[in-house]
């Protein structure tokens, strides 16, 4: 019945603005096995476990980060790698020397029938080949044989036909390149070389 009447008087104290913690008296009973108060039973959290499951919480946000950065750089490594791999190109006849006079330029689709290129014989007799298709917009592009240069008339972007790299205008790399092989007088293609950028 004491026990009652202090529990009562306690629990006035704190209504009327005593403040947030119980008294001692009331920690001593509690230490002493006794029935815990009012109080401890609407505030039952303990602050070391609290503090316990704020580290498992941060536990976990650092292990789910640390997985997460793993699997981006490793799709980063494949995607590097894929890039790095080199398809295999078949080998096609796309022409005969003796067809083309200085000056001339033949079309083919290589390697595929959607990838227009264009062979070229400068004035030197040099025979080289590249890709169509301007690196800016994809226009066609065409062999000035008096500029001795590879051309795009849509925006004025200029090529060396020694290597495609870029001369003027706003095309961002190289023509890619078809590789070339001679056996006799068929112009074989056996590969692309794709330009790199400036």
């Amino acid at each position: 019945m004491k026990h009652e009447n202090s529990d009562r008087a306690q629990r006035g104290s704190h209504a009327n603005g005593a403040g947030p913690w119980p008294p001692a008296s009331e920690r001593v009973a509690e230490s002493e096995g006794r029935r815990p108060s009012v109080w401890r039973e609407e505030f039952s959290v303990d602050a070391a476990e609290d503090a316990y499951v704020l580290r498992r919480q941060f536990t976990k946000f650092l292990v789910l980060t640390s997985f997460g950065m793993a699997c981006g750089n490793a799709w980063i490594w494949m995607r590097s790698v894929a890039a790095r791999h080199r398809p295999a190109y078949p080998e096609m006849r796309v022409g005969r020397a003796s067809e083309l006079g200085p000056g001339q330029v033949k079309m083919f689709s290589y390697p595929g029938p959607d990838d227009p290129c264009i062979l070229v014989r400068r004035a030197n007799g040099a025979i080289a080949a590249f890709s169509q298709k301007c690196t800016h917009l994809s226009c066609a592009v065409y062999y000035a044989a008096s500029r001795d240069r590879l051309e795009c008339p849509c925006h004025e972007g200029y090529f060396s036909p020694d290597d495609g790299r870029v001369l003027q205008g706003p095309p961002p790399r190289p023509l890619p390149r078809i590789q070339l092989s001679r056996r006799g007088d068929d112009i074989v293609a056996v590969g692309v070389e794709e330009g790199a950028e400036p």
